[in-house]
């Protein structure tokens, strides 16, 4: 396989996605929740921002909280009705990105690589997809793609629409209608628990043990 030239950073934006109701945390909003001290998704932020050229939050309460943080907050405007999902968050992102490529990532996970774009990146290049899809390894040790881990062109806005419109909420049944790779994360030296994503306070804790 060629390898094709890697996308620059100042071409990707990335979303950190914090619509969510947080209902497994007992409806707290989960991006605020403090993580080694930070909220998580100014955590998210920081981690992410090395990687990428833009960033924006998708946030559906708290606004105001959350644009302390710096950069654009946008809550979901698809139509979809309150807290539709992740795809949500992506719908908002493409409409408001102004680069060629979106990244998306969660609030809740804030161990994700610190060379996770480079690698989704290089990997959408080399395959010329449409998306490029982290993979990660389970508590069963089976590998499983992370969808919400998305590198993306910034064109298919017009094909989420559709998708959305036809009642389709979930994220890998959109991106199997395209050209997807997945990359996998299982590599030596990479992190077994680097896509850990805290759904409670507990998880939250038991990541925050983790740290150095």
């Amino acid at each position: 396989m060629n390898i094709a030239a890697p996308l620059h950073a100042e071409t990707i934006t990335g979303v950190i996605l914090a619509g969510g109701r947080g209902s497994r945390m007992g409806g707290l909003d989960k991006g605020l929740q403090p993580f080694n001290g930070v909220p998580l998704a100014l955590h998210t932020l920081l981690r992410l921002s090395p990687q990428v050229g833009e960033i924006l939050i998708n946030a559906n309460r708290n606004l105001a909280a959350y644009e302390s943080f710096g950069v654009p907050v946008w809550p979901d405007s698809t139509g979809m009705g309150d807290y539709a999902g992740p795809l949500a968050g992506f719908a908002t992102a493409l409409e408001r990105c102004e680069t060629p490529y979106l990244l998306t990532v969660p609030c809740d996970t804030p161990l994700f690589p610190a060379d996770l774009v480079a690698r989704l990146a290089q990997a959408l290049a080399d395959a010329d997809a449409d998306f490029a899809v982290a993979a990660a390894k389970e508590e069963d040790g089976q590998l499983r793609p992370q969808p919400v881990f998305c590198l993306m062109h910034t064109s298919l806005l017009e094909s989420l629409a559709r998708f959305t419109q036809a009642g389709g909420r979930k994220i890998d049944a959109w991106t199997a209608q395209h050209h997807t790779v997945v990359v996998p994360f299982d590599q030596p030296g990479d992190d077994a628990q680097a896509f850990f994503n805290a759904n409670t306070l507990a998880e939250l804790h038991q990541l925050e043990s983790r740290l150095p």
